[in-house]
Order: C-alpha cells, then sequence, then structure tokens
C-alpha cells in the first residue's frame, strides 16, 4: 500500500485540440486518441509508465471503438506496459472531472501513488446518445419507479435548457450576447496562443476549430430554435466535437520519491445532485456546496470554469452565485471551443490549469452540470 498522504497534486496536464464535427480528429480512434495524450503527458513528466498504479478516463456513449474499457485500450495502444490498469468512468459530462476525482481520491487516501486521469470522446465516430434509444430503448421510460416519480415527461438537456432560460427569464438576446463573447474570447486565447502550452498537437490539427471567427449576433439571431416555441438554438449550445486530455495525479510520495514539480495542488472535490428534469442546474447548489466546505468565498477564487453546455446554463448559475463574469470561462468556452463530453471535465482543468500559471493568478474553480442532474466541483491551487 502507498504511504498515506494528505494532498493530491496535479503534476502535468495535457489536451489534443478540440475538433469540429467531420474535423481533424473526426477520423482518429477514440483509443489512439487517449493513447496520444497519455503519451505526451508521459513525455512531459519523464515518468517510468511502469510507476503508475491505475488510468482512470470519462468517456460517455461507450459503444464500438469506445467500448470495452477505453481507458485500459488508450494505455495499451500507447504501447505502455501490460502491468498497469485502467477503468473508465460514466458520469455523463463530468466523466473525466469525476475520474480526476477519483484519482486525487485514491491518492488521498493512500491507496496510490501515481494515477494518470483524463477523457476521450469521438463525437464524429460515436454520435451523442448513441447508447440510448435503439434497439434497447432509452434510460427512463422502461422504469417503473422512475415512471411513478417523474411520469412520462420529456427528460432531455435541449428541454431542460429552456426550462432554465424561462425559469430564471433569460432572453434570447441575452444568451447570443454572452455566446458571442464566447467566441470572441476563444478567439483572442487561440491568437495570443493562450493555449499552445496545454496542447499536444495530433492528425496534423495544432489548434482548437470549433471558435467561429465571422459569426455575428445578426447570424444568431435567424437561427431557429431547437425545439418549437423554444429560445435554445444551435448558436446558443455547446458544439459537438472530438477530443482528449490527460493528467498526472500524485501523491506527496511520488513527489519526493520520483522528484516531481508539481504544478498545482487539488483542494477540494466534490459532487452534488439537484433536479433530473431541470437536469443542469445543480452547479448552482455543487458551487455553494463546495465553497462552503472549502470555506472560501467567490471572491477568493481568481478564475472559474463553469461548461458551456448551453449559455442559458452559465447565465442562471452567475445569478444565483453573483459571479463576475470577467472572472468565467476567460479564454472562452465550449459554445465556441466545443464540447467532447467524456474528455471536456479534463480538459477545462488543463486549461484552468495553465491560465492561472499563464496570468500569475493562485485559485482556480471548475464545475459542469451532468445529465441526471448532477454536477462536479474541483477547487485547485497553484503551488
Amino acid at each position: 500500500m502507498a504511504e498515506t498522504t494528505a494532498s493530491a497534486y496535479i503534476i502535468d496536464a495535457v489536451r489534443t485540440p478540440v475538433g469540429r464535427r467531420g474535423g481533424g480528429l473526426a477520423a482518429a480512434h477514440p483509443a489512439d486518441l487517449g493513447a496520444h495524450v497519455i503519451a505526451a503527458l508521459l513525455a512531459r513528466t519523464g515518468i517510468d509508465p511502469a510507476d503508475v498504479d491505475d488510468v482512470v478516463f470519462g468517456c460517455v456513449d461507450t459503444v464500438g471503438p469506445q467500448a470495452g474499457d477505453i481507458a485500459r485500450t488508450a494505455w495499451l495502444a500507447a504501447g505502455l506496459p501490460e502491468s498497469v490498469p485502467g477503468v473508465t468512468v460514466d458520469r455523463q459530462c463530468g466523466s473525466s472531472q469525476q475520474a480526476v476525482h477519483f484519482a486525487a481520491q485514491a491518492v488521498l487516501s493512500g491507496t496510490a501513488d501515481l494515477i494518470v486521469a483524463g477523457g476521450v470522446q469521438n463525437m464524429s465516430m460515436i454520435p451523442i446518445a448513441a447508447a440510448m434509444g435503439e434497439p434497447y430503448g432509452d434510460p427512463f421510460s422502461g422504469s417503473a419507479g422512475w415512471q411513478a416519480r417523474y411520469g412520462g415527461q420529456e427528460i432531455s438537456q435541449f428541454r431542460a435548457a429552456d426550462l432554465i432560460a424561462d425559469k430564471w427569464g433569460i432572453s434570447r438576446a441575452e444568451m447570443e450576447e454572452y455566446a458571442l463573447g464566447s467566441h470572441a474570447r476563444a478567439v483572442t486565447a487561440i491568437d495570443g496562443g493562450h493555449f499552445a502550452a496545454e496542447i499536444a498537437p495530433c492528425n496534423g490539427l495544432t489548434q482548437d476549430e470549433c471558435p467561429r471567427r465571422d459569426t455575428s449576433s445578426e447570424k444568431m439571431a435567424k437561427l431557429r430554435p431547437l425545439r418549437e416555441s423554444g429560445r435554445i438554438t444551435a448558436a446558443l449550445s455547446s458544439q459537438i466535437a472530438d477530443g482528449a486530455a490527460a493528467l498526472l495525479i500524485a501523491s506527496e510520495h511520488a513527489v519526493r520519491a520520483g522528484r516531481l514539480r508539481p504544478r498545482a495542488r487539488i483542494t477540494h472535490l466534490s459532487a452534488r445532485g439537484d433536479d433530473p428534469v431541470l437536469m443542469l442546474t445543480a452547479p448552482i447548489a455543487a458551487t455553494a456546496h463546495a465553497l462552503r466546505r472549502a470555506g472560501l468565498t467567490l471572491d477568493q477564487i481568481d478564475l472559474i470554469e463553469i461548461n458551456e453546455a448551453f449559455a442559458s446554463v452559465v447565465l442562471a448559475w452567475q445569478r444565483e452565485t453573483g459571479a463576475d463574469l470577467a472572472r468565467v470561462n476567460a479564454s472562452g468556452g465550449a459554445i465556441a471551443l466545443g464540447h467532447p463530453l467524456g474528455a471536456t471535465g479534463a480538459r477545462l482543468l488543463t486549461t484552468l490549469l495553465h491560465a492561472l500559471e499563464r496570468t500569475g493568478r493562485q485559485r482556480g474553480l471548475l464545475t459542469m452540470c451532468e445529465g441526471g442532474g448532477q454536477a462536479n466541483v474541483t477547487i485547485i491551487e497553484r503551488c
């Protein structure tokens, strides 16, 4: 058993560029995408791969090339030791953030010293919700217990995004203004080289493909809502995308023994649940819970990443928390950069770490909404 430790450290974090649907990563096998970031992570850290205790990866819709425990497959596809196991996590959109949580918890418990945590998703190859519906049915309609509790109402992220906009009185114009800003911030970050240090070029792709340089409020206003009489359009939603990300999580013992240089310490990790019909509101309660447990206020957080599943999610969260949007998704979010489901949590944490370093700031918070009405929160502090 590994030595008991009081800290879980991030040694390094790396990601692929995020490829748009049908773009530069579309033909890449998910195992190869995962292998790419794992290999890049090990090359950057210089650790002996045989010293890794486990590989924990997030992935959603684990069918076809994403089935069969993609964490294990990606490690082996990278040509790494067969002695190292792997496990795949599904907490929907928060899968790779939860992978990091499981890695940190293993390190904090003293049962592991070095874990590779991350996630992968090829949404071009495996369409969203491919694991639901035909031929096996959806997760809800066949359950007597679910039907007794929630009835036969539609359960979908698109309906939830509209319900949130209605409940918080968020106008389409307000959401379009926010979405336009996400693209502008992402383009500024790309052109300024802000992502260069965190990206391991892949399949000839060197930068994120999704941000739209030619979008405008006029173009957004012409789009039809995704649902009849709804407010949410494609421009107000996260983009379907492909990508992978990985972090090396280490114990204090591993840091000392391997002479590793930690870049950040994970100071808080938690998850909370909320209404599964509204589905996307859990970051509100999860943020309050995390700050309370950590003994912090939002003003003490320097940078915040909240996944832009939909513009209404971020704006409702902001109204409830009072967060300063200047510190939120400072380099753009998933509306502009894309949301490769199983990889996004690790991608956001990678971007958050590098942003803290680039700006000389100390503390960052990541949260994201997840299917089933859930949310994870991770707080990190630079070493």
